[in-house]
């Protein structure tokens, strides 16, 4: 395996790319410790915690972001997919994909808020240009690496009921310049198709604001195509 660092939200993460010869699925069920060193983000630590078989992260960060916890991955086309529960009223999951941003470095690439009320996307290209009109964040400076200056599509929110604290299954099926995105098996389901999404995948981040009860994960599946 090889180190590199990734940026998020000006942040710097360290990850691992995963070795061509690793299975091409990776299941996390979360019955066992190891489940949890595939994580770049140490586990335990004072946020999130292996419990009852899953992944549970609760409380503040006490920083600018809630508690994160990150995902090395490595393919083009694959295949996504989690399961998730409240604890607690309100709060939110933010899902991120990260990867290649086309010019040498990585940075997010899709983001699914999955909110109480439905699920609002947004879709991070780059380019070179200082001046795209797309370039929402001007004072953003651009990435240290590539020089690339991220591009933000904030798509609008669309309706789901989320509000009850029962297990929800987000599904993500990436196909060259196209995603798929499923939750719950249709209760809402969206295709977008945009130049960015063919390049290679290389970090998965959950940002979790649960409050003190927190958010449970499991049953994370990740199958190169």
């Amino acid at each position: 395996m090889r180190r590199i660092l990734m940026g998020c939200g000006g942040l710097l993460a360290a990850a691992w790319t995963v070795a061509a010869a690793e299975p091409e699925t990776l299941h996390l069920d979360f019955e066992k410790e190891q489940d949890a060193k595939r994580f770049t983000t140490p586990v335990p630590n004072k946020n999130t915690e292996l419990r009852d078989g899953m992944l549970w992260t609760h409380g503040s960060s006490g920083g600018k972001y809630p508690p994160m916890v990150y995902l090395p991955v490595e393919g083009t086309d694959m295949d996504i997919s989690f399961r998730y529960r409240h604890l607690g009223g309100g709060g939110w999951i933010w899902f991120f994909v990260d990867g290649d941003d086309g010019f040498g470095s990585v940075d997010h690439m899709l983001r699914v808020k999955l909110l109480r009320n439905g699920v609002q996307l947004q879709v991070d290209a780059h380019t070179l240009d200082p001046d795209h009109p797309m370039r929402q964040k001007a004072g953003r400076p651009a990435d240290k690496v590539s020089g690339a200056y991220r591009l933000n599509e904030h798509l609008p929110l669309e309706k789901a009921d989320l509000g009850k604290n029962e297990w929800h299954t987000l599904k993500l099926a990436f196909r060259q310049d196209t995603v798929d995105i499923t939750l719950d098996d249709g209760l809402w389901k969206k295709a977008l198709k945009r130049a960015n999404f063919n390049a290679a995948k290389r970090k998965l981040l959950w940002m979790q604001n649960g409050g003190a009860e927190g958010i449970e994960l499991d049953d994370i599946r990740v199958e190169r195509r």
